[in-house]
């Protein structure tokens, strides 16, 4: 834990002197964040989550033979941020069903989400081998590259868009590295579409989402001694349509002074100064094409919705 706070507090202390004053979207998901993420899936305006359901619903069996060896033999399925592992949970029984030798690896930076996924798989797939990991990203792709044997590596749910341009292609260069030309990646890409239809997403009538923005000022209270007054601070999301990106702040809505325990400093907002807390990125097909090959990754297959919302793309390294 006393690794973690440091990081956290040497992330807000380097990001609120940023201008604008800038923090990760990876701190959302302490625990009471991750539930009220599970509330945002299943909100009317959120449409990723169904969508992706519905690829998993449909096409099934066609992406569990597309992530398995083709050779045979077992393998692991690794999946980055698993969450609830609800959209997993179909292809898992897939892949149970046709008797297909693999452990699910789910890894996930909350505990709280993980022990309730593994207390879940445990009642629902009694069968299924399950090596859970509770850890951030960083950690989970260093393991990546000392799991021995054959693996295919999940990262569902549009999670990709939440990276800018240059730290997304970064990431997908770090999963691509530890792959041998069998393995397998599969991402979930949000496509574009209405931007009001994509900027609602971001901004529901129940608020659920502006509680989850707002949770990281709690957190901040909890972990780092801050006194934020949640009263004072605002949830705000744009969508620019030429750019793909969706962009969410806090905004302080006075003039203010947060103090810092963990960090012994005191920070000053100006009246409408914004924290630029998350982007979620929209994609085209074309884009996904260029992305992965700037990787050094291939396109092998990709599954859409019927109205072409949303993409699930296997990928492979490119071999020599």
């Amino acid at each position: 834990m006393v690794n973690v706070l440091s990081e956290l507090a040497q992330h807000v202390a380097t990001g609120l002197q940023r201008v604008p004053k800038t923090l990760s979207s990876m701190y959302f998901y302490d625990d009471a964040g991750s539930r009220l993420f599970q509330q945002i899936m299943a909100l009317p305006e959120y449409y990723p989550t169904r969508t992706e359901f519905a690829i998993f619903r449909e096409h099934g069996a066609a992406i569990a033979a597309a992530l398995a060896p083709a050779a045979g033999g077992e393998f692991a399925l690794v999946e980055l941020g698993a969450g609830d592992g609800a959209k997993t949970k179909l292809l898992l029984r897939e892949l149970l069903r046709t008797g297909t030798a693999f452990t699910y690896a789910p890894v996930d930076i909350s505990a709280g989400a993980m022990t309730g996924l593994v207390t879940a798989l445990r009642q629902e797939l009694p069968s299924l081998h399950v090596a859970p990991v509770v850890a951030d990203y960083a950690t989970a792709l260093g393991q990546l590259r000392t799991r021995p044997g054959s693996k295919a590596v999940l990262f569902l749910g549009s999670n990709i868009g939440n990276f800018g341009p240059a730290e997304r292609l970064d990431f997908l260069r770090q999963l691509a590295a530890p792959l041998a030309p069998a393995d397998r990646l599969l991402i979930g890409f949000d496509l574009q579409k209405d931007p009001r239809r994509i900027r609602a997403a971001y901004d529901d009538a129940q608020g659920v989402t502006a509680a989850f923005n707002l949770n990281l000022l709690t957190r901040f209270n909890r972990e780092l001694g801050a006194d934020f007054d949640l009263a004072h601070w605002q949830h705000y999301t744009d969508y620019n349509p030429l750019t793909g990106a969706v962009r969410s702040f806090l905004v302080s809505a006075r003039a203010q002074q947060v103090h810092f325990d963990a960090l012994d400093e005191t920070v000053d907002f100006a009246a409408w100064e914004v924290i630029h807390t998350e982007n979620s990125y929209k994609f085209t097909l074309p884009q996904i094409h260029e992305l992965a090959a700037e990787a050094g990754l291939r396109v092998v297959t990709y599954f859409t919705d019927a109205a072409t919302d949303f993409a699930d793309v296997v990928l492979a390294i490119h071999e020599e």
